[in-house]
């Protein structure tokens, strides 16, 4: 059981509550009030823990489990040991998610499931213009700014700072240390510590004896329900907005630069890099560490792989990788053949 310390435990629940929390079905209706007391890895779940499979990989593992009840594909069904409830989803890994939020529900929004006093800590330095909604809590160190504008339910963690005219929406939380400028947030979005949201962007015109600044007049627009990592830095536009679409998801150590925009539920891995004026279209998937110039357009469900270097436009639905990218097929024959080719070289 996850450490009660730190997290807020919702359980025990029944199968049949779980098959409903996770849009799965149960395999044998006769399991439906079997207690669950937990989460659990197939390795290592006990008979009261509830665990998913979902990969091939691990098959011996599901077919050896001690779990007291497993997530699976309808087609893994003939596979499954004895003695094991089973929940049956399309989707078992989303499927656990809701489970385990189930479980263990998210501390992020503290005040949605009931209504609260605001908290502002004494220390916290508010100017008298802004508006902060109800039931909103206000660390200690946290620095808010003239005419911001804060929703219902929001937690604002120690030492954040909210500059002026920023506008926040409903069931938002800030993390520690974060800062957030030029910007206008939408509904139950998360930004987790040390983010850096709608700094200037990086602007310049060389010339003979130095680079010159131009003005970034635009701002950052986060739509609901986005997430934006630790230490995540997003910069405002230049004259256009950057903009983060509905329900993207953005790791820790992301850099944006000015103008980009990301479509619906974009996910965007750590360490990766986009520059100014890129677009994303709906549920683009970035992994680690790549790097996309700026100026392109990536088509809607393009995946790009990690450390991938991104210099053209990318087709909707196309999966790329390398540096520069390329289909991802092509990528791996490239490497098969140069491995081939070693390999005869050192016979």
């Amino acid at each position: 059981m996850a450490d009660s310390r730190f997290f807020k435990y919702g359980g025990p629940l029944s199968l049949k509550d779980l098959a409903r929390i996770g849009n799965a079905e149960l395999a044998n209706t006769s399991d439906a009030e079997k207690i669950i007391k937990d989460l659990a890895t197939l390795e290592n779940a006990q008979t009261d823990a509830i665990a998913f499979f979902h990969n091939p990989k691990y098959m011996e593992t599901f077919k050896n489990t001690k779990a007291g009840a497993v997530i699976i594909k309808p087609q893994d069904l003939s596979a499954a040991p004895k003695n094991v409830a089973l929940l049956l989803s399309d989707d078992p890994y989303r499927s656990f998610a809701f489970i385990a939020q189930a479980f263990y529900p998210d501390e992020v929004f503290p005040y949605i499931q009931e209504e609260a006093e605001s908290c502002i800590h004494p220390s916290s330095i508010i100017d008298a213009s802004a508006k902060i909604g109800k039931s909103c809590r206000i660390d200690a160190g946290v620095v808010i700014g003239a005419n911001v504008t804060i929703g219902d339910y929001c937690n604002i963690s120690a030492n954040a700072v909210i500059e002026a005219g920023v506008q926040v929406g409903h069931h938002c939380y800030v993390g520690p240390n974060a800062s957030i400028t030029h910007s206008l947030i939408g509904n139950y979005v998360v930004i987790h510590m040390g983010a850096r949201i709608g700094r200037a962007g990086f602007g310049f015109v060389p010339g003979p004896q130095r680079a010159m600044r131009v003005p970034q007049l635009g701002r950052v627009i986060i739509e609901d329900c986005a997430e934006i990592g630790a230490n995540a830095t997003i910069d405002r536009g230049s004259l256009e907005d950057t903009i983060i679409g509905a329900g993207s998801m953005i790791d820790n150590l992301v850099q944006l630069g000015h103008n980009v925009q990301l479509g619906r539920g974009c996910i965007i891995v750590s360490q990766a890099g986009i520059s100014g004026s890129t677009k994303l279209g709906d549920f683009v998937q970035i992994g680690g560490q790549a790097g996309l110039t700026g100026h392109l357009n990536i088509g809607k469900g393009a995946k790009i792989a990690a450390q991938s270097g991104i210099m053209r436009d990318i087709q909707a639905d196309a999966v790329v990788c390398g540096a520069p990218a390329i289909p991802i097929r092509d990528f791996h024959r490239q490497t098969l053949a140069i491995w081939r080719m070693a390999k005869i070289k050192g016979a």
